[in-house]
């Protein structure tokens, strides 16, 4: 049996609905009892193992999904009362409905700016069905004010309802699909005695008995849908400037037992009221203006999708622009993302600052562009610091495939260097462009460089650590100091709070260079010589919690020795060159390829030495502290002297180290 007969609406070719599907038998339960948990049910499932096929044994049973037919639609907010770009959301929304799907689109009225005359109306409407035509599945209007109302001079009677139902549609209608009834409502017929429209006003928000005596034809020939869907324009049942009329509509609704669902918009922004087993939804904007208060609440542009089961309807809220194309997401496109992630931006040149008076210079930001798509791009300094200023305030532009763009920017530090500072970054924002959508790099930010002078301070030097949470770190940058091939020695005095199972202590490790490691309380030295790590590790728990320990790392040319508190724990030969990189050299934690920290220690640290010779020989020494710039020392921190975030390099390198996060020297 069918659901009623109703004549196919055809609007402009831009949709055409014709009358689907067949009534399934209907369960015998009444309607608040079949649907008032319909968001909470499970998925029907089916115990039918003809439908499943292998040749393993398994006592799992993996239950199979129901087949009962089931849909999407999806539905869109207010267009407008934003800027005209805002129909550049509306296109990234249509693009999202694209690739999602549904079976059709409905709105929520409020499609062009309207407020205005005939000319302007028609255009208006142009723009707006010609991005809404770019759907691949059928869409239907709702009217709001926006459509309806007229400004100016000459408004004729009903102000724009005639050219809204010459170029739209009927202000009022509704279709079948797939068992169910979806009933188009207007809300701003205006007052039936002076002709006025005004949504502010509640003798303008009356339904007429016209519209009222259509919808009980409808909500009658619907008696045996499954759902019925209502959309409208205004969210009467608010009440407040809307008056109390909505009570008459609500009634009906609730007769009729079988409406899951009424869809408006106007206020611009999220909202749910459900009222007697009927869910009330209001939704936000797809391109209408947007303040965006609270996104995570409601306050964003979005589209609802709308699944339509027998006995279950799910609702969902997805932010425009958030639908990801699978088919362009290739090998390829993913891969050169990541590059332009990794390198599309450097940055060099700087200042050099003095710790009294700061500095100025120029700094160069280099973007390029190595994949085979166009890219936008903005490069914006930015500090925490308001004592630094650069000249000009941003740039921006966008390159080709194998292009490159170098700017340059001038920089100033005024005022002395205290425990406030903070880097002047440039943040670099790339676009890469597909021909769906663009796609966001994240952002890229660079320090600008800085070599510190500090020919006209006194430095104050006091007993301090480097006190590390965990998390925290400080850094030295590769470039800044020269360790040549040949022996070497790193070591360090140190004191844990605890010991995770891969902890990084002094390390430049990446399938290159030297470190220490301190796993689960286990001390390790390694150096990469000849492609491969030689590694001294005693492979057994060594170290305390609370307790000073030094650790020392030698390399001699034939042989890699370890040696805690002065003791010989564990030595192994080799020999070789040692393999480089431009990583920097972590102070509390591990590095990774991208020069980012990792594995991270806790606790103290104190007296860090470099050095390009083997300081230590035998099988014991006697450590000692507060070391001195000696010849082939090539870092020496003793951890006394910071200035800033630096904690200062007391050898002829003047390779400060950077402080990072919590750290502190205290």
């Amino acid at each position: 049996m069918r659901i009623g007969t109703i004549a196919t609406v055809c609007v402009l070719s831009l949709w055409t609905a014709n009358a689907l599907s067949q009534v399934q038998d209907e369960s015998s339960a009444p309607y608040h009892d079949r649907h008032t948990h319909r968001h909470n049910q499970d998925h029907a499932t089916s115990d039918d193992r003809t439908r499943f096929y292998t040749d393993r044994d398994s006592e799992v049973i993996l239950p199979l999904p129901g087949e009962e037919d089931a849909f999407s639609f999806v539905v869109y907010g207010d267009r407008t009362g934003g800027p005209d770009s805002g129909i550049n959301v509306l296109k990234d929304a249509v693009r999202d409905t694209n690739l999602l799907e549904p079976d059709f689109v409905m709105t929520v009225g409020d499609m062009i700016q309207g407020y205005n005359q005939t000319d302007g109306w028609m255009e208006q409407m142009a723009e707006y069905r010609g991005v809404m035509n770019e759907l691949i599945c059928p869409w239907f209007p709702v009217a709001g004010n926006h459509d309806t109302y007229w400004r100016g001079e000459g408004k004729p009677e009903g102000e724009h309802d005639r050219h809204y139902e010459m170029h739209f549609g009927p202000l009022w209608y509704a279709f079948e699909h797939k068992n169910c009834m979806f009933i188009v409502l207007y809300t701003d017929e205006g007052n039936e005695s002076t002709g006025e429209k005004n949504f502010s006003k509640p003798e303008c928000q009356e339904m007429s008995e016209e519209q009222l005596s259509w919808l009980s034809q409808m909500l009658a020939q619907s008696a045996d849908a499954e759902h019925v869907f209502l959309f409208l324009h205004h969210p009467r049942w608010t009440g407040g400037n809307y008056g109390d009329s909505w009570e008459q509509v609500h009634e009906m609704l609730v007769k009729a037992g079988n409406i899951s669902g009424v869809f408006a918009g106007h206020i611009h922004r999220m909202r749910y009221d459900p009222r007697d087993g009927i869910d009330y939804i209001t939704l936000a904007t797809v391109g209408g203006h947007q303040n965006k208060s609270v996104p995570s609440t409601g306050w964003l542009h979005h589209y609802n999708i709308v699944t339509v089961r027998p006995n279950q309807v799910a609702h969902a809220a997805l932010p425009v622009g958030e639908v990801m194309d699978v088919r362009e997401i290739t090998d390829e496109m993913a891969i050169q993302s990541l590059t332009l992630a990794r390198s599309g931006a450097s940055i060099e040149g700087g200042l050099s600052l003095s710790a009294l008076s700061g500095g100025e210079g120029k700094t160069t930001v280099t973007v390029s562009n190595p994949t085979s798509r166009t890219i936008e791009f903005a490069v914006t300094p930015e500090s925490y610091d308001s004592s630094w200023a650069a000249w000009p305030d941003h740039a921006h532009a966008s390159l080709e495939s194998g292009e490159q763009a170098t700017l340059e920017f001038d920089v100033r530090k005024t005022g002395a260097l205290d425990e406030d500072f903070r880097d002047l970054r440039f943040n670099v924002n790339i676009d890469m462009l597909m021909p769906g959508a663009r796609y966001e790099i994240p952002t890229i930010a660079l320090n600008t460089p800085i070599k510190l002078d500090l020919d006209d301070i006194q430095l104050d030097s006091s007993p301090r650590t480097l006190h590390l949470d965990g998390e925290s770190y400080a850094y030295v940058a590769s470039k800044s100091f020269d360790l040549p091939n040949g022996p070497m020695t790193l070591e360090c005095w140190f004191n844990a709070e605890s010991f995770d199972r891969r902890t990084g202590l002094l390390a430049k490790t990446e399938g290159s260079e030297f470190g220490f490691f301190v796993n689960n309380g286990v001390p390790s030295f390694s150096i990469h010589l000849e492609g491969k790590y030689a590694e001294a590790n005693p492979e057994r728990p060594l170290l305390s919690v609370g307790t000073w320990h030094h650790l020392a790392g030698v390399y001699d040319g034939a042989e890699v020795r370890l040696y805690l508190d002065g003791l010989l724990v564990d030595a192994v030969r080799a020999s070789g060159e040692r393999t480089f990189n431009d990583l920097p050299l972590m102070i509390g934690a591990d590095v990774n390829r991208r020069g980012k920290a990792t594995s991270h220690f806790n606790g103290q640290v104190d007296e860090v030495r470099l050095s390009s010779s083997a300081l230590y020989t035998g099988n014991s020494f006697e450590p000692t502290r507060d070391w001195t710039d000696t010849k082939g020392t090539v870092l020496l921190l003793n951890m006394d002297t910071g200035i800033g975030p630096w904690v200062i390099d007391e050898s002829s390198s003047a390779a400060h180290a950077r402080i990072a996060g919590k750290a502190e020297l205290n």
